[in-house]
């Protein structure tokens, strides 16, 4: 018989607060590393929140959905898991602790009634995020900050086009600092912007660049154990993490043709079950005919290499191994040739180069052959590889093909750092490219007249918030200073909002939605500051006072002593505010806040485990792999 376990409100938050009393413990700038150690005895220490999700060994249906969620929104923006469950866990216990007083619940009740309460709150609390918290962001959060442009993502020098010359180094420096050392943090920062300033196409979006990396980044960078991570670089051209299968004899620097082979180079008639015609006017049939077959397949396989000889083909990639004969032709022709390389690898070569792959050595025109700027080995750490460049052409104007090579003291350090460089890629991506806010408030009611009286209004028109037909639309770029100012400022706009809004926004529980939101928001900035609960009071009440008849940012300059000064002379020190914190990306958190609810009403939704005895399936292999758990015995649903 099958053990079915009911769940109830408390299951819920019982599971999300063990998972919060975890990530709490590396979260924030005072935040340490945690050190996990696996069954073969390596350790991993570590400070990122996906990456401290993924090594934890979850039995609770409950915890694996919701780091299940959490996977899903880091793999889009690369940001935010640990303000994902700490958002979670507030928000549970304060929906906990309205559907427990609400009317139609008691302590006689039963606790379905509680939980129908909590799902009905769920329900209000994601529909109004999807209606209404937009347009709160668009119009009361992002005019305090600033758009960054294209140049400033790929320039590694402060910019007059950016507010009080901070480029996006502060955004990047303050990513990495929440997933690695903080001493690293401007390296790898400054590395990031050498990397796009590479890869940055002509008249083309810098969304599309981004893009790019993102779907190429496997391909894109190499891991180096055993080196320091200020060894860290990024070089010319294509690494293809294979080495030659035949010696290389090509001088360096030198330019070369190469051609992209997906199959064997004997033609695909040999590797057919068929009877084969040897052009001798016989068939091929019986053991008798093993002599005139190799014989035929010799004369081919000189036939194909001839023929590259004569396009002038001195390398060649191919995407599986080739026969000892193929390699023994090629060596004899001095042909440097590739085996095994991956398809990612070989994509990229192909989307680079310019050509198309061929799979019939038989079927090779003039235009499968790329022209390389030079193709030689190169030693990376303990491995050698193969090193390609290529030759400018009309489709990469502007562009430098490049590749990272990502330095560690030990394969998990080297495994963190190239986790962490490809997340801050899918947040610059996330950052510039809102187009889900874009398109939902486009689509909204105009923004009411009283709701905008305290915000500059150059500053909507121009460097943040477009305002087309009274409705108002985030520009992509859009940053604002860390350390809990987006927090604070939606804070307010959800309380001000609360208190204007009609009765139809408040729950059965006599509480509004955006009262549960506004108080869920402030558990960011209280563990960003639970060290010092006084600079948690200043920091609210400065970031509040710029809400109300403040026409400029937030951004300060820093003199040559280190300290801040006020670009408008006449402020008091005292109102002033500072990016020592960094900068953080606006779409990234409204995109949280949006996953964070979602993920809400599902895990609410749940009433009941059952449990079977029924042995995995190969495919939850996949998920055990990435999280590092070892196959459980039972599957739970």
């Amino acid at each position: 018989m099958l053990s079915v376990k009911h769940l109830h409100l408390k299951h819920a938050l019982q599971t999300v607060c063990t998972l919060e009393a975890v990530i709490l413990r590396s979260f924030g700038p005072e935040g340490g590393q945690v050190l996990f150690t696996r069954d073969t005895g390596q350790a991993m220490l570590s400070c990122s929140g996906t990456q401290i999700l993924k090594a934890l060994r979850l039995e609770h249906p409950l915890a694996r959905m919701v780091v299940e969620c959490v996977w899903k929104h880091s793999a889009v923006t690369g940001d935010g898991s640990k303000t994902f469950v700490l958002l979670l866990a507030s928000i549970l216990r304060l929906i906990h602790a309205a559907a427990s007083k609400a009317p139609g619940v008691s302590q006689w009740s039963t606790e379905a009634a509680e939980a129908a309460t909590a799902r009905h709150l769920a329900d209000k609390l994601l529909a109004f995020a999807m209606t209404e918290l937009d347009d709160l962001i668009c119009v009361s959060v992002a005019p305090h900050g600033f758009c960054v442009s294209s140049e400033d993502f790929t320039t590694k020098t402060q910019l007059p086009s950016c507010p009080n010359g901070f480029c996006v180094q502060a955004l990047l420096s303050s990513f990495f600092h929440t997933r690695l050392d903080y001493v690293h943090c401007d390296f790898l920062s400054g590395l990031a912007c050498e990397l796009l300033g590479h890869w940055k196409f002509q008249n083309d979006t810098l969304s599309f660049a981004l893009q790019f990396l993102n779907d190429n980044f496997p391909a894109l960078h190499t891991q180096v154990s055993g080196f320091p991570v200020s060894s860290s670089h990024v070089i010319e051209g294509q690494v293809i993490h294979r080495d030659f299968a035949t010696p290389c004899l090509q001088v360096n620097n030198q330019p070369v043709k190469a051609v992209v082979v997906t199959e064997y180079l004997q033609p695909k008639l040999l590797r057919r079950g068929d009877m084969l015609d040897l052009g001798c006017g016989g068939r091929v049939t019986g053991e008798k005919s093993i002599i005139p077959f190799s014989a035929w397949t010799e004369r081919s396989l000189e036939s194909v290499i001839a023929t590259l000889q004569s396009l002038g083909v001195s390398v060649l990639l191919c995407a599986v191994k080739q026969s000892a004969a193929a390699l023994a032709l090629a060596a004899q022709a001095e042909m440097c040739l590739v085996e095994c390389v991956s398809e990612e690898e070989l994509s990229l070569f192909v989307r680079l180069s310019g050509v198309a792959p061929i799979s019939d050595c038989w079927m090779i025109q003039p235009e499968n052959v790329a022209t390389l700027t030079f193709c030689k080995p190169i030693q990376l750490g303990a491995h050698r590889y193969v090193h390609v460049a290529f030759c400018d052409s009309e489709e990469r104007v502007g562009v430098k093909p490049c590749s990272l090579v990502i330095c560690g003291s030990g394969e998990v350090q080297t495994e963190q750092y190239a986790s962490a460089f490809q997340d801050a890629i899918r947040m610059l991506f996330t950052t510039w490219e809102p187009t889900r806010m874009t398109e939902t408030t486009a689509l909204k009611k105009p923004v009411q007249s009283h709701q905008c009286t305290s915000l500059n209004a150059h500053n909507l028109t121009e460097d943040t918030v477009c305002r087309s037909s009274d409705v108002y639309v985030l520009k992509p770029g859009c940053v604002i200073p860390a350390g809990g100012t987006f927090e604070f400022l939606l804070h307010h706009a959800l309380l001000q909002h609360g208190r204007s809004c009609s009765a139809s926004n408040y729950t059965n529980t006599g509480v509004g939605v955006s009262q549960i939101l506004a108080d869920a928001l402030l558990t960011v900035p209280r563990q960003i500051y639970s060290h010092n609960l006084k600079s948690f009071l200043q920091t609210q009440t400065r970031v509040t006072s710029f809400t109300s008849n403040q026409p400029h940012h937030f951004m300060l300059l820093k003199n040559a002593r280190g300290t801040t000064e006020d670009p408008e002379k006449g402020d008091e020190p005292s109102k002033l505010f500072t990016l020592d914190s960094g900068l953080e990306s606006v779409s990234c958190k409204h995109q949280l806040l949006l996953a964070v609810l979602q993920c809400l009403t599902s895990l609410l939704r749940v009433n009941a485990v059952v449990r079977t005895h029924t042995a995995l399936h190969s495919a939850s292999h996949t998920h055990a792999k990435m999280s590092e758990e070892s196959a459980d015995d039972e599957t739970e649903d």
